[in-house]
């Protein structure tokens, strides 16, 4: 493949993955969720026992003190709540709450509607055998917003 090609496959599938950002967030937000994308990046490490800032921090890619933030906003907002850490006294575990989890149910809905428009312009067999070879070269995690 030349240099050419290369770029131009980059690009298009940091559109998608933007696009589907975008699309996602939407969905969530028409459903009556006050969220932004970073929150779900945050949530699906959050899900399903928790993580303490530290690990999430890690998961983003962002400081620990931007992760406090994020973390901060979250809880404010009822999306997460923090709880003793059941093995390390000093630290805290941040747990999704029910609306936490709510969001993050209609996050998949929304998903699943983006993806449908993939579904319309490729068909179903050629969108499950993108999403395997994607697989095969980026397996899944951690994914992180392009801050």
């Amino acid at each position: 493949m030349q240099n050419s090609e290369a770029l131009a496959l980059a690009a298009a599938l940091l559109a998608a993955a933007g696009d589907l950002t975008q699309r996602i967030n939407e969905g969530v937000v028409a459903r009556g969720f006050e969220v932004r994308p970073a929150w779900g990046f945050a949530f699906t490490r959050l899900a399903p026992d928790g993580a303490t800032v530290t690990e999430l921090a890690g998961h983003l890619g962002v400081t620990k003190q931007a992760a406090s933030q994020l973390v901060d906003e979250i809880v404010r907002k009822g999306y997460a709540e923090r709880r003793p850490h059941p093995v390390d006294a000093r630290a805290r575990l941040v747990v999704l709450t029910e609306r936490g989890w709510a969001c993050m149910r209609a996050a998949e809905e929304a998903a699943a509607e983006a993806v449908q428009s993939w579904i319309d312009v490729l068909g179903e067999s050629d969108v499950r055998a993108l999403r395997d070879r994607l697989g095969r070269i980026a397996p899944y995690g951690p994914v992180r917003p392009t801050w």
